[in-house]
């Protein structure tokens, strides 16, 4: 299958089956579906069955837990059918998996079935350890579909931009930063936010859209905060941080917030170069450059300094070493709102 979405594949160091990411799926008798990020999973493994049924509508799809296998299960679903239709058996939670199951899974990897498709969804840790490392020796057999969580903004970023790209629906660059920042914590909430805009969101994806769809998830996010406390606009601050935590915000994420978009700007800092350059150094998008270039607008040395130590105390007194957090919360969106010039 042919990708329809971002994503380069990633390659082992070492020889062995060719590792894809999960929107690179393509046939082959067994695929490993690896990795924490559980929504992606669910979607590579569903983009693979789509592929299959695109290509012979009569597929047969079977499930199996491998935590309650019973022996000669994986054999019977994957044995040719009366009429020879192809099958594809889905098994998960690998990760928990039994005895009976590695035993017959690796059986059935040095004689696949002819016609059949097994798709194992191991999610991390050791058990079925000697099942992995057979399947990453069947170079001829066996293909890996990584799954790993989008820890990064940029990450995330790159998924949003995808989806509104695949789905041939433009969005403006503000608008689509918006929706990340409003989704971040959670991938499958993210994709759904994106798929709601591409079916409803008009022939252009706006910052007014967005806040016609997610103004209160927006107005509350502690982006939101973290953004008029930089841009020095400390009453907008003070307000959107109250109204993040009467709506029920958690105070770490807030700070954490914070930090991500002060350490940004501290790795930028006196860096000359493209933007584009720069974000490979960093390992940041180059527009997450170009904002933290814009955010640097009247900061000092000192200013940027003097913050960062700041939101380390808040970081702690918000996880117990303090006994108001939102004291610390309003006093860091002071010092920050001020760029460090206020006493801290």
């Amino acid at each position: 299958m042919a990708a329809a979405r971002g994503g380069a594949s990633v390659r082992a160091s070492k020889p062995g089956i060719p590792q894809l990411s999960w929107n690179q799926v393509r046939p082959a008798p067994v695929v490993l579906v690896s990795g924490t990020e559980a929504f992606l999973a669910e979607r590579a493994t569903r983009l693979f069955r789509d592929y299959l049924r695109a290509e012979d509508p009569t597929l047969e799809v079977s499930d199996i837990a491998a935590d309650s296998y019973a022996p000669g299960e994986l054999i019977t679903l994957s044995s040719p059918s009366l009429f020879g239709e192809p099958r594809l058996v889905r098994v998960s939670g690998v990760e928990k998996c039994t005895d009976d199951f590695i035993a017959d899974a690796l059986d059935y990897l040095a004689n696949p079935a002819d016609g059949a498709y097994v798709v194992l969804r191991h999610a991390g840790g050791n058990r079925g350890k000697k099942l992995l490392d057979a399947v990453r020796a069947a170079s001829d057999r066996a293909i890996e579909i990584v799954c790993a969580e989008l820890k990064k903004d940029a990450e995330k970023y790159e998924f949003a931009a995808a989806e509104f790209k695949t789905a041939g629906k433009p969005i403006r660059p503000a608008a689509l930063r918006a929706v990340v920042a409003a989704f971040s914590d959670d991938l499958a909430e993210l994709a759904g936010a994106c798929a709601q805009l591409i079916a409803d969101g008009g022939d252009e994806i706006t910052e007014a859209v967005v806040d016609r769809y997610y103004g209160g998830r927006v107005e509350t996010n502690a982006f939101t905060v973290a953004d008029a406390a930089i841009a020095g606009r400390y009453g907008e601050a003070l307000a959107s941080l109250r109204q993040a935590l009467d709506s029920g915000a958690d105070p770490v994420p807030l700070v954490a917030a914070f930090a991500s978009k002060l350490r940004t700007m501290a790795k930028i800092l006196g860096t000359r170069g493209s933007s584009a350059d720069i974000a490979r150094q960093f390992g940041l998008a180059p527009w997450q450059v170009d904002r933290a270039r814009r955010d640097l607008h009247g900061w000092t040395d000192d200013g940027l300094g003097r913050c960062i130590r700041v939101l380390a105390e808040t970081d702690a007194n918000v996880k117990g070493a303090g006994r108001d957090p939102v004291y610390a919360l309003e006093r860091m969106v002071h010092v920050v709102s001020t760029k460090g010039r206020a006493a801290a």
